[in-house]
């Protein structure tokens, strides 16, 4: 009896050993059975490829590598994505329901747009004045690598023996880029060599890699004086023997391709340069507007914008003065200043905590869901700050060791007035960026790919939807606050202008700068931040406004054809329960939101 019952036994085990192993071919080599086996994989897949990203997401397998930035990795990286696409597209579309049918609308929407940009994979520049290898290797290593125990520091000390070659893969694009006549414009090399030497010049121990890696090993209680001192010395040898040379090849580099460089600021210069434009509007706004449609968009609003300021203004008693004339005598008012101060920039940073803390205890009237996760606010680091914009958000991490981060930029503290705070909090933090991105985060039940595939016009788009939606709910009556608001506003459709106007009317950069100080009056310093970041970023800044412009439409249709069922938290929350999407497929869950609505 008992022989029977191991025969039978094994036959069983033999089977399911057989089941396991089909299935884990199949997932592995093959398109998996389960569409939600094949959304796991394609994001496993990319995880592995990329050290970076396990680290962020709290997984210790790699800690001690960098990403493999090689013309090899990019091939694998091509091929990868034809796979998926090619994979994605045999599953049948009609017989998914709920976030299956989501999940998969989304995905093929973000491949379709990686397929079709593959022709232009090398068009955007690899470095630029506001990032490339030689600041995010800083950022990455500051923000990301903690340093918990020894095998941390160890694992740190690692990385930055590879920083070489991380750099080296990297001027090798660079050269690839010129071989093909795409080089950023002469302003914008002699930035980046200005950010390379701000890093590079500095005595060692001022070095941003060095200040961190000190910092955060000082703080090691398990390891005596001796041992600190032995991984510090290790990290000199580092930056001596590796990291600054590395720094002095990409100096080289550019300071090489300077005399070759043109002023020309717009991609219209570039191989297929209207195509490659038309191709960035599509992917940044999830949209099919043409470059002129938005160039009048954009003139459109701004003329309506300006209109509602200077009825605030002439209340106010600058009726003399144009908008822009008086946003910039607002500018100068000592009033709304800080002192130029470190205690100055301190105040700014505790201000903005108390702004975000006070609008924080009112959302519960507007949001059924919030996030978990806090929101801190910390100072762009110096290194960095003169080329940064304004303000930018850092979503919490995964497993939730880490908040928010709401990065104020202090370097010209006349381009933080006291009336457009309120405005930028509400922005980068609640309920803006914040809101969307950690909710984002923590969202259960839905593939790992949806926390990581990103959708600037959604994304942006809510974060200047939520500065109108504070203003809305009270929390800037006060007229010089709503004329913040309104300036940012202002300075969303402005984008839509300026960015059409030097990438498709090829407009110089300094009829651009012109264009944005005269017409909004914000500070010098961060009109010229900006305008440099739309050349070197084309389209990102359509983003905004248009998905701000698609969130207000789709509350209205829900008003309209709701009634008195409408309810804005539930509007909310099928805008923010889903996480990033185009808004081509946001539209589509409003109208089945409308429509499940009025069956109830």
């Amino acid at each position: 009896m008992a022989s029977k019952v191991w025969k039978y036994s094994k036959k069983v085990l033999l089977i399911l050993l057989l089941v396991v192993t089909v299935f884990l071919i199949n997932l592995i080599w093959f398109r998996p059975f389960f569409i939600n086996h094949f959304y796991e994989k394609i994001f496993i897949e990319f995880v592995l490829e990329s050290p970076q990203t396990l680290t962020d997401l709290g997984i210790g397998f790699w800690n001690d590598e960098l990403d493999d930035n090689s013309f090899a990795a990019d091939d694998r990286a091509m091929a990868l994505l034809k796979k998926d696409y090619q994979q994605l597209h045999e599953y049948d579309r009609s017989k998914l329901t709920g976030q299956e049918a989501i999940s998969y609308d989304i995905l093929s929407f973000f491949l379709q747009g990686e397929m079709d940009s593959i022709k232009y994979k090398n068009h955007g520049y690899s470095v630029t004045q506001r990032g490339g290898s030689y600041q995010g290797i800083v950022n990455y290593m500051s923000n990301t690598h903690q340093i918990e125990d020894e095998g941390d520091a160890e694992d740190y000390l690692s990385r930055v023996s590879q920083i070489g070659r991380y750099f080296d893969n990297t001027l090798k694009y660079v050269r690839k880029e010129h071989e093909m006549g795409i080089l950023p414009p002469k302003f914008v090399i002699e930035k980046i060599i200005e950010n390379i030497h701000n890093i590079r010049d500095p005595e060692l121990h001022e070095n941003p890699l060095v200040k961190d890696f000190y910092g955060k090993v000082d703080e090691l209680e398990e390891l005596d004086d001796s041992r600190k001192d032995e991984l510090k010395s290790q990290m000199v040898s580092h930056m001596n023997e590796v990291v600054l040379p590395a720094y002095d090849r990409y100096l080289a580099l550019f300071n090489e391709l300077l005399p070759q460089a043109t002023n020309d600021a717009g991609v219209w210069k570039l191989p297929d340069g209207d195509a490659y434009y038309q191709s960035r509007i599509k992917a940044m706004t999830t949209t099919d507007y043409t470059a002129e449609e938005l160039h009048q968009l954009g003139l459109t609003e701004v003329d309506r914008i300006v209109s509602e300021m200077a009825e605030i203004l002439n209340s106010e008693g600058y009726g003399d003065l144009s908008v822009g004339q008086a946003m910039k005598a607002l500018n100068e008012d000592p009033q709304f200043l800080y002192p130029d101060t470190d205690e100055g920039r301190e105040q700014i940073l505790a201000d903005y905590e108390r702004m975000i803390k006070e609008i924080d205890s009112g959302m519960d009237e507007i949001f059924a869901v919030r996030p978990k996760a806090d929101v801190v606010v910390k100072r762009v680091p110096e290194y960095r700050q003169k080329t940064a914009s304004g303000g930018s958000y850092r979503g919490p991490s995964q497993d939730g060791s880490r908040p928010g981060v709401f990065y104020a930029n202090l370097y010209d503290i006349k381009a933080t007035p006291k009336w457009g705070m309120k405005t930028l909090a509400y922005h980068e933090a609640i309920p803006g960026h914040h809101f969307q991105i950690a909710i984002k985060t923590e969202l259960e039940g839905l593939p790992s790919f949806r926390n990581y595939i990103g959708f600037t016009a959604y994304t942006e788009g809510w974060a200047l939807y939520a500065e109108r939606l504070a203003w809305e709910y009270g929390f800037q009556e006060e007229p010089f606050n709503n004329l913040g608001r309104l300036q940012a506003e202002l300075l969303r459709a402005v984008r839509l202008v300026v960015d059409t106007g030097i990438h498709h009317k090829r407009w110089p950069r300094e009829q651009a700068i012109d264009y944005m100080a005269d017409t909004t009056g914000m500070a010098m310093t961060d009109v010229v931040s900006e305008i440099e970041r739309y050349i070197v970023w084309p389209g990102q800044a359509l983003a905004y406004k248009v998905g701000m412009i698609k969130i207000m439409e789709l509350r209205a249709k829900s008003k309209q054809a709701l009634g008195d069922r409408y309810d804005i938290k539930d509007f909310h929350n099928v805008v923010l329960k889903n996480g990033a999407v185009p808004l081509t497929i946001l539209e589509s869950l409003v109208d089945q939101y409308i429509a499940d609505k009025k069956l109830t």
